[in-house]
């Protein structure tokens, strides 16, 4: 293993520990579109749970790949956006997204199934 392979592996680890949480990559999907509202993100995703969606929420803004804002209006509103790090996954998302079009059946199972 070179010099370089040792100081990237345990970002690279890290990285894809963060990714290949279930939901976390499709939820990045969904806010590449924009910002969104909780309920948006969680009808955009059958078999998400609110629960599921809150804890995947938590977990990218603690790294840095969401923002939560809160608008103080009556009732509140929050939305969740992509910061510039969440954003910078584009590329990779979307290799991903041709990949699954390349690569797998049409007929793939639904995800909230697995």
């Amino acid at each position: 293993m070179s010099r370089l392979d040792m100081e990237l592996c345990p970002r690279f680890e890290k990285a894809v520990d963060l990714l290949s949480k279930r939901w976390t990559t499709l939820i990045v999907y969904k806010l590449l579109a924009g910002p969104q509202r909780f309920a948006r993100i969680e009808d955009s995703l059958p078999g998400l749970s609110g629960k599921m969606l809150a804890e995947r929420l938590k977990e990218l803004e603690a790294e840095g790949v969401v923002l939560r804002t809160v608008y103080p209006e009556m009732p509140v509103r929050i939305e969740y956006s992509l910061t510039d790090k969440g954003r910078a996954l584009e590329p990779i998302v979307s290799e991903i997204a041709r990949w699954s079009q390349d690569w797998l059946p049409a007929s793939s199972p639904d995800p909230a199934e697995s």
